[in-house]
């Protein structure tokens, strides 16, 4: 553990998926930071406190209303929080649930289930980067990634359909070039970006993999694995990113 690493520690939230879970794993093993700090509307029980290859691992619930949310940012501030965030990810999200499929057309849309993944999508997202700005204003240098995908890209849509995923990836893809405009002046040592993992090998995915290559289809544990070497190389020049699991930037 070099000595950045052994004074800083990582924010994983979302910290049920299989990506965030393979994330945690990783850090863990290759002592990319001090300590983690994992919130889930899903962990069970109340909220502990486990060792991970002599590394910390502190698990939140969260239901993230913005009530939640911010007691919870509030917790990260007590002085045995005091170690900065290096890392933050943000690895929430919804395609498709037992009552929400991807529309096909524009007689598929419903206003209910657009709202719905709008504001998972796009406000819980964007609820925490606005309530981690003072708590991130501390820290000297951090990566703060917010899981998005390539089909919130305007400019590279050609396929169409997936009216309410794409609209609210679009919409979070705005929250967060917008928000790195205010960190560049008000956390300069923030970066933003959004981040496309590509088609992963999860519950989210599954019902779509059908026609995905054997190349294309990756384990929670590539995707992880290639995030963490994005952060280890993204520049630190005070503008949001959107970049792709192999790192290479998708036009908005």
């Amino acid at each position: 553990m070099n000595s950045e690493s052994a004074s800083s520690k990582a924010l994983v939230i979302g910290a049920g998926s299989a990506i965030a879970q393979a994330l945690i794993a990783a850090m863990t093993h290759n002592h990319t930071v001090s300590e983690i700090v994992a919130v889930s509307r899903t962990m069970p029980g109340q909220d502990t406190c486990t060792q991970t290859n002599d590394m910390p691992v502190s698990y939140l619930s969260c239901d993230y209303s913005s009530a939640a949310i911010n007691q919870l940012v509030a917790q990260l501030s007590v002085p045995q929080h005091n170690n900065p965030f290096s890392h933050v990810f943000i690895c929430t999200g919804v395609l498709h649930n037992e009552h929400i499929k991807p529309e096909k057309r524009l007689e598929d849309l419903d206003a209910a289930q657009m709202a719905e993944l709008m504001h998972i999508n796009t406000i819980v997202p964007a609820l925490w980067i606005q309530a981690l700005l003072p708590v991130l204003k501390q820290s000297p240098r951090c990566v703060f990634s917010v899981f998005s995908a390539r089909v919130g890209s305007i400019s590279d849509n050609h396929k169409g359909g997936w009216y309410s995923y794409r609209a609210s990836k679009a919409a979070l893809n705005m929250v967060i070039k917008t928000a790195a405009i205010e960190y560049a002046r008000r956390a300069p040592g923030v970066k933003l970006f959004a981040f496309h993992p590509g088609t992963v090998d999860t519950a989210l995915s599954r019902p779509f993999q059908k026609n995905v290559p054997a190349d294309k289809l990756f384990t929670p544990a590539f995707v992880a694995a290639q995030l963490l070497s994005i952060c280890s190389h993204v520049p630190f020049d005070g503008e949001a990113s959107y970049l792709d699991w192999a790192g290479a930037p998708i036009t908005w």
